[in-house]
């Protein structure tokens, strides 16, 4: 039934004849048939052509409307003066030279009937110059912090005409990034934003087009920042800012809460390999630039008499290091809610002994983003000893349980078939192997489940933070050398894998709503599935709601009968 009527509002300038013929025949081929097509024209030079073209639409299909601008004043002005003459109850916008795809609008015509979402965002790709179709993204669901770091969500870009009102519009000092200003505004006022995980539209490739040329349009990324820096103002104060990094259209956002240097305390459980131990120590010794944190290191049964001789030395050589024994059977749930008991930082970093440090901020940049209200767990970007990821990101459902994406695959910063290794992202989960988290989230939402023995309660402990509302947060400008082997094979006790199946269900079910899909979940590098989900799926998608902390505690409450 079509009952919502779509503006597709398109502000042209000087445009290319071909191509505007295309976008309004790719309009008029929706199968979604209740539209307005306006096009909004500020040219001058091909003023008069340009009329011409799109009158002939106009008089054969009354939907498709001319709306003359009367005087340039930029794409923001220009845009907003076609969205106040739209009729539609939704607005869906469109480049001139680009082009929507056949469900388009069907498919957003779904997304708004099966959810009460006002915003909307789909998968996109590109068209190059021979007319294929190149480069898809398949995006993740809502992300603030991957929208914080880039405007993911792009196109195919619609919203409720109601909350632009709200916002008051799209803002001329934004031409260039004012899609991304506008986005970020909706931000502040709801983050009920869906993502259709469908391609949808086609970015045109041309010299002038950022999809073909990052570096087309430095003033747009300029205005990016801005935008970004603006809102994260509004949105956290004064400590949070945006500042560059070194690709195009690509931010990083800042946060400023460690003014008070509040103190962090590093838990590390250790068996024997003191070597190993020592260097992972020396290496927070020697790289980090904090200074006011503690490392409580957790005896679990060590029996070589060299261990216990490197421990009688470790105090006068570090004088931050506490030793705790802890004498019982090895249980990582266990050992880290032990660790905290000695610990008196306000935040916690849960890590492996086996790692050493690569990034001289890792501390700072861990724990300004722990420290956030919205922001249950933060795990960094590890690499294998040949510099290759070992984690990035970990997707719950992945190879059946869950895996780290781009897992032994080369760090790269990349547009395509999923989001780049190199930007920050809000994840499902994040590796016990090193992630932070802060006393105040802990007391919150609770420790480590301590029914898990060996793996599982990681990850466990990161899908409850996001059931109590937080996000999780992978962030590749903290680097660590993690020195597990590749081919490491170790046992997982029966009970982890039955926890796991329940703790994973929801998203084991539905998929990740940090990955896509659209993708295939067997492999740990990104790439499109063989098996495409048809509309059925992906009207499961558009049902989908957020985990809740209701929801979430009744299926934990489920597996208090495990057997161990």
């Amino acid at each position: 039934e079509e009952n919502v009527l779509f503006s597709v509002v398109v502000p042209l300038y000087e445009t290319n004849e071909v191509y505007l013929r295309e976008l309004i025949e790719a309009v008029q081929a929706q199968e979604y048939k209740k539209w307005e097509l306006c096009l909004v024209d500020a040219s001058r030079k091909k003023r008069e052509s340009i009329s011409a073209l799109c009158n002939e639409y106009t008089q054969k299909d009354s939907r498709v409307r001319y709306i003359s601008v009367p005087e340039n004043k930029g794409i923001s002005a220009n845009t907003d003066y076609g969205i106040r003459q739209a009729k539609g109850e939704y607005i869906a916008l469109c480049d001139h030279d680009d082009i929507l795809l056949p469900k388009a609008l069907y498919m957003m015509a779904a997304a708004i009937q099966e959810s009460d979402a006002e915003v909307f965002y789909s998968d996109e790709d590109h068209l190059n110059k021979r007319g294929k179709h190149i480069f898809p993204l398949y995006k993740p669901d809502w992300s603030r912090d991957l929208l914080y770091s880039q405007m993911y969500t792009c196109h195919a870009f619609c919203f409720k005409k109601t909350i632009y009102d709200q916002v008051g519009g799209f803002r001329s000092e934004m031409d260039g990034a004012q899609d991304y200003d506008l986005m970020l505004r909706f931000s502040e006022l709801t983050d009920n934003i869906r993502h259709i995980p469908y391609v949808l539209y086609s970015w045109r490739e041309s010299e002038t087009s950022t999809a073909a040329n990052a570096d087309a349009k430095p003033y747009a990324h300029v205005a990016g920042l801005k935008a970004l820096n603006d809102h994260l103002k509004r949105r956290y104060g004064e400590y949070a800012e945006a500042v560059e990094t070194e690709y195009p259209f690509v931010y990083r956002a800042r946060f400023h809460t460690l003014g008070d240097k509040p103190k962090v305390s590093i838990i590390m459980p250790m068996k024997d390999h003191w070597e190993m131990t020592k260097q992972c120590i020396d290496s927070i010794s020697e790289k980090s630039t904090y200074e006011n944190y503690e490392i409580i290191l957790l005896d679990n049964r060590s029996e070589e008499p060299e261990t216990h001789q490197w421990f009688e030395k470790l105090h006068k050589e570090n004088d931050r290091v506490t030793l705790v024994k802890a004498d019982f059977e090895f249980n990582w749930s266990k050992l880290n809610n032990y660790g905290m008991k000695y610990a008196s930082g306000d935040i916690f970093i849960f890590m492996n002994n086996d790692m050493k440090i690569i990034s001289p901020d890792w501390m700072e940049t861990l724990c300004e983003n722990a420290v956030r209200d919205d922001i249950g767990v933060v795990g960094p970007l590890l690499l294998y000893e040949d510099g290759t990821v070992q984690h990035a990101g970990i997707i719950v459902g992945m190879g059946g349980w869950a895996d780290h994406v781009y897992k032994e695959t080369k760090l790269s910063h990349t547009g395509t078939p999923y989001v780049s290794p190199m930007v920050n992202r809000n994840v499902t989960a994040v590796t016990g192997a090193c992630m932070a988290v802060s006393r105040k989230t802990i007391e919150e939402i609770g420790g480590f489940d301590e029914r898990f023995i060996i793996c599982g309660s990681d990850v466990e402990l990161c899908i409850r933070a996001y059931a109590y509302g937080k996000n999780n947060l992978y962030t590749p400008y903290v680097r660590i050398y993690h020195l597990e082997s590749k081919s490491r094979d170790s046992y997982i006790p029966e009970v982890d894998f039955k926890m796991s199946y329940n703790c994973y269900t929801p998203f084991r079910e539905m998929g990740d709503p940090f990955y896509n899909i659209q993708l295939d979940k067997k492999r740990t590098a990104p790439r499109e599935s063989h098996s495409k989900p048809d509309f059925e799926e992906i009207k499961v998608q558009l049902q989908r709601k957020r985990l809740d902390k209701v929801t979430y505690d009744a299926l934990r409450q489920q597996v208090d009968s495990v057997d161990e």
